[in-house]
């Protein structure tokens, strides 16, 4: 299909000839909050092999023999606590972002929304460029710290697509923003006015969890990664690529931006699944602790997540809260997400207008 018997309008050529689009990629949500959508979702999801990055045969006896019989109804039941009207927070959140960025960056320059798993899918948001006349894609992975179960998976899938749509197809990816100065601001600007409200006497920054082995994966010599409760003290060469590591340095960043000392925060992991060791320490451990040990009013943030989901509203805004209150607690509150703040929209622009302007020089 042609972008004039689309209704398309063609996207804006640079100096160089080349037409630039801009594709923004998040994980994925289920298509509806119903058991038989969620195990469709979660059969794609875990048969990737760098999410479950064991022996093939192995990860499809775990995932039909014990994950997709019992998980799909557990988390339908937690899908229906957050879903809207519209559909899934996060698909909500990320169509608005990218509406947002398309009004800022002009009708030339257009801009999709794609998820890894589920829809809209990468393959029908490349399409849609392809019918723009779009021949240089600008990919944004909206995830904050590299993992290759999401960065790495989710450039794969783009190559994959894109291949079979452009002979030679000019991708170029927008690199992990854990310590950009704009996202680290963001969190803060929407923090600071709660915290003020809330007076916690805790604060935790709670990240999505991942399996050690995950992270021993990018320590070459294994003398390194998860070797000693220092490893992830600073980014260094060995741990540049390290999602732990990463996410301490976002901690630290948006600790300074906030004014926090380092005893009024606690780094931590959610979302753990299975019997193998994950990263830690546990949110629902630290989360029991703290309340067993005074902390009365605690607030979460979870920077790993651009946009409010099922594990930010309903693992830490629902059970966290529960999980809190039944150990001693009284209060837990979750701060939402970048989502479309003005002042993360401004620095997505930014980002994405300085990759176009290079991409124009080249």
């Amino acid at each position: 299909m042609s972008s004039a018997s689309s209704g398309l309008k063609p996207a804006v050529k640079t100096s160089t000839g080349v037409q630039t689009g801009v594709l923004i990629i998040n994980l994925g949500t289920p298509n509806g909050a119903t058991t038989g959508e969620v195990r469709k979702f979660l059969r794609e999801f875990l048969s990737d092999p760098n999410v479950i990055d064991i022996n093939p045969v192995a990860r499809r006896l775990l995932l039909y023999l014990y994950v997709l019989p019992f998980r799909p109804i557990r988390s339908a039941r937690a899908y229906k606590k957050v879903w809207t009207r519209d559909g899934s927070p996060l698909l909500v959140h990320g169509r608005d972002l990218a509406r947002e960025l398309g009004s800022r960056l002009g009708k030339g320059i257009p801009v999709y929304l794609a998820m890894r798993y589920g829809n809209p899918s990468i393959s029908t948001a490349l399409k849609r460029l392809k019918e723009h006349g779009v021949d240089r894609i600008v990919i944004l992975p909206l995830y904050p710290q590299f993992a290759a179960s999401t960065i790495t998976s989710t450039m794969d899938k783009v190559a994959q697509e894109a291949r079979s749509l452009w002979a030679d197809p000019s991708v170029v990816q927008i690199p992990p923003f854990y310590s950009h100065p704009g996202f680290i601001r963001s969190m803060a600007a929407i923090g600071k006015p709660l915290l003020g409200a809330l007076d916690p006497d805790h604060i935790l920054m709670s990240y999505h969890g991942l399996p050690e082995r995950h992270i021993r994966k990018i320590d070459a010599k294994g003398m390194h990664c998860l070797a000693n409760d220092s490893c992830c003290d600073r980014i260094q060469e060995v741990n540049r690529n390290c999602y732990r590591a990463h996410c301490f340095e976002t901690s630290r960043l948006l600790a300074r931006e906030l004014g926090l000392a380092p005893g009024d925060y606690t780094v931590c992991f959610q979302s753990r699944m299975g019997r193998a060791p994950w990263i830690k320490p546990y949110t629902d451990r630290v989360v029991e602790r703290l309340a067993k040990t005074g902390k009365k009013r605690v607030a979460v943030f979870c920077p790993a997540f651009v946009a409010d989901c099922l594990e930010t509203l309903e693992e830490i805004g629902i059970r966290g809260r529960e999980q809190f209150v039944a150990a001693g607690g009284e209060t837990l509150t979750l701060i939402p997400s970048l989502n479309t703040h003005p002042m993360w929209v401004e620095t997505v622009t930014e980002m994405l207008q300085s990759c176009i302007r290079e991409g124009a020089r080249t």
